[in-house]
């Protein structure tokens, strides 16, 4: 990864987890059991040995019935401008990734921006994804495979991709390069957390 993503600022996924299982009353093995993961993963992953996958991440604050940024800490409230400097963006890192929120979970809307930065051979999972509302995604430098609705587009640096989240998706950065692609999920329905999609699949 680049100078820039290790100087990002550090989220603490493993206190954070623990302490959203501990605010609901829910065991660790109650959490596996719901998230589908194994109960020896989960401890690894609250105890800091491991560093989870974005998949794993989504299926936890899926079962955990919050948005993948409630790892992040306490979320602002919500208000109707949201300006963000470039060294204000919460960012957490995964499984050959690193995630970065651009003001969605403090914005009023049904919009949520963020973007990612991918390692070669990094992905959303073996899996397809679907979530309601609908998805943009622009590729800002390397190459990143969408597969969407039965149907693989490739895009690199400058190449955008728009659809209906309702289809089946998934992507992998199948270059050998770092990718970054800025993601805006908007429409989605009122109520539900466009981050915590239904993830029910394994890595």
């Amino acid at each position: 990864m680049e100078s820039f993503m290790r100087e990002a600022t550090s989220v603490d996924v493993a206190t954070n987890l623990r302490e959203l299982r501990e605010e609901r009353g829910i065991s660790m093995r109650a959490l596996a059991t719901k998230s589908g993961l194994s109960a020896n993963a989960l401890s690894m992953i609250e105890r800091g040995k491991a560093s989870p996958s974005v998949s794993t991440l989504y299926k936890l604050a899926d079962a955990l019935g919050v948005s993948i940024t409630a790892f992040f800490g306490a979320e602002a409230q919500k208000k109707q401008i949201v300006f963000l400097k470039s060294d204000e963006r919460m960012h957490m890192s995964f499984t050959r990734g690193v995630f970065e929120g651009l003001g969605g979970t403090q914005f009023s809307g049904r919009v949520e921006p963020f973007m990612l930065t991918l390692e070669s051979g990094a992905s959303s999972g073996t899996r397809s994804i679907v979530h309601t509302g609908h998805e943009f995604v622009f590729c800002l430098r390397g190459k990143l495979e969408y597969y969407v609705d039965k149907q693989f587009f490739q895009l690199e640096a400058g190449d955008s991709l728009l659809f209906a989240s309702k289809l089946q998706h998934k992507w992998k950065n199948l270059g050998n390069t770092v990718t970054t692609a800025l993601i805006i999920i908007s429409g989605f329905a009122e109520g539900e957390e466009p981050h915590a999609m239904h993830w029910k699949h394994g890595e």
